[in-house]
């Protein structure tokens, strides 16, 4: 755990694991920690470590073996994971939804989503009918117009053109200047440019950095199988 700071997402003892073909893995270990308030924190690891998993029992979406997560506000879904829209609704539809169940006034959001998710006429279609990229946009644009206190990112950012994928980082980091976020992505480079801190997800053990920079080391350390020398 790292220490008494101000936290915004506490994780208390908590243990996610699956089993597979007989073997155990674990996402988490019963893992303790705080996610600094006002910061972008980046959550990092191989692929299979469980990061996404990590993010959806986070924002309530998946329950843990054990453990439970503290909210100290609120929090958006996974931006990036569109199982939560209806697919039978449009995209106004799913929109007008998340407004209300947050509280906030419907026609503002749905404007919102029309001017920057560039889905043109699809927006008034099911989404049963979107491309994976089409839902993405439409997730991205549906969080980033409900105020959250924390926002839980992954991967959103690479979907669409490099035009889409700017816009999408601009006002990413907009929202940063007065919410905090966890921001999953294989881009370190975009990671070192939105995040001030980094944890490293490894066998469901966090290792905190309050410099992204040596979390994106470590990083590099395990991509090369080797650990790095601080830990051994």
């Amino acid at each position: 755990m790292i220490g008494k700071i101000d936290g915004i997402v506490t994780l208390e003892n908590l243990t996610k694991s699956y089993r597979n073909q007989g073997q155990k893995t674990f996402v988490a270990r019963e893992l303790d920690f705080v996610f600094p308030t006002g910061q972008a924190v980046a959550l990092i690891g191989r692929n299979g470590a469980g990061k996404s998993s990590l993010l959806r029992m986070i924002a309530g979406t998946m329950p843990p073996d054990n453990g439970r997560v503290v909210r100290g506000g609120t929090i958006s879904w996974p931006v990036g994971f569109q199982g939560s829209f209806h697919p039978d609704l449009t995209g106004v539809e799913n929109a007008r939804f998340a407004a209300r169940v947050y509280g906030i006034d419907s026609d503002q959001v749905t404007e919102f989503v029309a001017a920057f998710a560039d889905l043109g006429n699809f927006l008034r279609a099911p989404v049963r009918h979107y491309s994976a990229g089409m839902k993405a946009r439409l997730a991205f644009a549906v969080s980033m117009a409900l105020p959250f206190d924390v926002y839980l990112i992954d991967e959103v950012t690479s979907v669409g053109d490099g035009a889409f994928r700017t816009k999408s980082e601009d006002m990413l980091r907009s929202r940063l200047a007065h919410s905090s976020a966890i921001i999953v992505s294989h881009s370190m480079e975009l990671l070192a440019r939105l995040c001030s801190s980094g944890a490293v997800l490894e066998n469901g053990r966090l290792f905190y950095y309050a410099r992204v920079a040596k979390a994106i080391e470590h990083h590099s350390y395990l991509m090369r199988g080797e650990n790095p020398p601080w830990l051994t």
